[in-house]
């Protein structure tokens, strides 16, 4: 599992927040579970900014059981009051089960109703074992998530399998800076690696491309902050540092000077 706060760019500022594998059996399904729980003073609020992974999410809370669609720009969440989420980040092999065209679902967040879902995952996480260690909550609340999920999604095609190991290989190989890279590493044409990436993730293989070394690039500039911008944008496939600024200026809306100086760092 990634780092647990990559794509998340103040995780200073983050109320109680875990990350949770999924169960073997599922794990062509979900790439893992998130769970936050905040407290905040009355009259105030928290935001919450990210870099979001690529992918849709399913999101149970209290009042509400929403599908989230892939991002393109920087997303955020004002945290107020009490209160909890149980996500789970789908594998694009899941997402037809909820959406038959991810891209009409950019930057969207859809209402869903799923009564035994939310039942069960409200039940875990505020039932009659509300008292229990927190760790033993959440980890009830992904196993009330998981049986309901191999219930509805018993078998998949295998095309949608092949989409998720477009989507792992781009995620995790950094040596993948192209479309023609995926497309070589998967032996199929880069018209075919657009296709399956449209029909399960909603954006293009570019676009995934670029996510992951924008995340990876924002996680380095804030775990790292003596490292040199310019070395850091060489090291995850950018020409230079300008086009790093112009890639953090178009998603996130700042530059990485900015983005170091915002959390009290020094800019080199």
């Amino acid at each position: 599992m990634p780092s647990s706060f990559k794509g998340i760019l103040y995780p200073a500022s983050l109320p109680t927040f875990h990350r949770l594998p999924a169960p073997p059996h599922l794990d062509h399904l979900v790439q893992w579970f998130w769970i936050p729980e905040w407290d905040i003073e009355p009259g105030r609020s928290s935001r919450q900014q990210l870099i979001a992974f690529a992918a849709c999410n399913l999101v149970v809370q209290r009042e509400r059981l929403e599908l989230a669609g892939p991002t393109t720009r920087l997303s955020h969440q004002d945290l107020t009051g009490r209160g909890w989420a149980v996500g789970a980040l789908l594998r694009p092999a899941a997402v037809p089960f909820f959406t038959g065209n991810p891209a009409t679902l950019r930057d969207v967040k859809v209402d869903l109703e799923l009564p035994e879902l939310q039942d069960a995952v409200v039940h875990a996480m505020e039932g009659p074992a509300a008292g229990m260690p927190p760790e033993s909550r959440r980890e009830n609340a992904v196993a009330a998530f998981s049986a309901w999920l191999a219930t509805i999604i018993t078998d998949v095609s295998p095309e949608a399998l092949v989409a998720n190991s477009m989507v792992e290989l781009i995620a995790s190989n950094a040596s993948v800076v192209r479309i023609e890279d995926a497309a070589a590493r998967l032996s199929m044409s880069t018209r075919t690696l657009q296709r399956l990436s449209q029909k399960y993730v909603g954006l293009s293989p570019s676009v995934l491309i670029r996510r992951r070394r924008l995340q990876e690039a924002a996680e380095r500039t804030r775990t790292q902050p003596e490292a040199d911008l310019a070395s850091i944008a060489i090291e995850f496939g950018y020409v230079d540092q300008a086009h790093l600024t112009n890639d953090f200026q178009k998603v996130l809306g700042l530059t990485p000077g900015s983005y170091r100086r915002s959390m009290g760092q020094t800019d080199k």
